[in-house]
């Protein structure tokens, strides 16, 4: 499932899950000029000929890449400032303020999220438990 042949390399899992944390990584960096993803990955990504990666990445690299992820939304959410969060994001293609780009990027990365739980449910393999069911009690919604 991880590097499924018969699909496209856009739809396999592991191009899907690297996609997303690759936008992750870029939109919380404090402008596009300044962005350089970690070793191993590269700015293929950017490519607009949708240049794909030379190497399938492996679970363990994508889960270190999601740690980088998670402690820079951290290191730009934490301290951030009204202020901060209405001032131009410091994209060119995206004319929006720091807080709106933000939003963009989650609205991007549960986009993918769903696709990856599509994935998995149609192969039937366990799903992640932070997936739940909403649950009516005694009076309706």
């Amino acid at each position: 499932m991880w590097d499924d042949a018969s699909l496209p390399i856009a739809q396999r899992f592991w191009y899907l899950a690297y996609h997303t944390l690759f936008w992750l990584d870029y939109y919380m960096a404090p402008n596009e000029r300044d962005f350089r993803p970690p070793a191993p990955y590269t700015m293929g990504e950017m490519d607009p000929a949708g240049a794909y990666p030379d190497v399938v990445y492996t679970s363990q690299q994508l889960l270190g890449y999601l740690d980088h992820g998670r402690r820079r939304c951290a290191a730009r959410l934490g301290p951030l400032t009204e202020t901060e969060a209405a001032q131009p994001c410091g994209f060119e293609r995206r004319d929006m303020s720091v807080l709106e780009l933000f939003l963009y990027n989650m609205r991007h990365v549960q986009h993918h999220a769903a696709q990856l739980n599509l994935i998995l449910r149609q192969r039937n393999a366990p799903v992640p438990g932070w997936v739940g069911q909403g649950r009516l009690s005694g009076g309706g919604a």
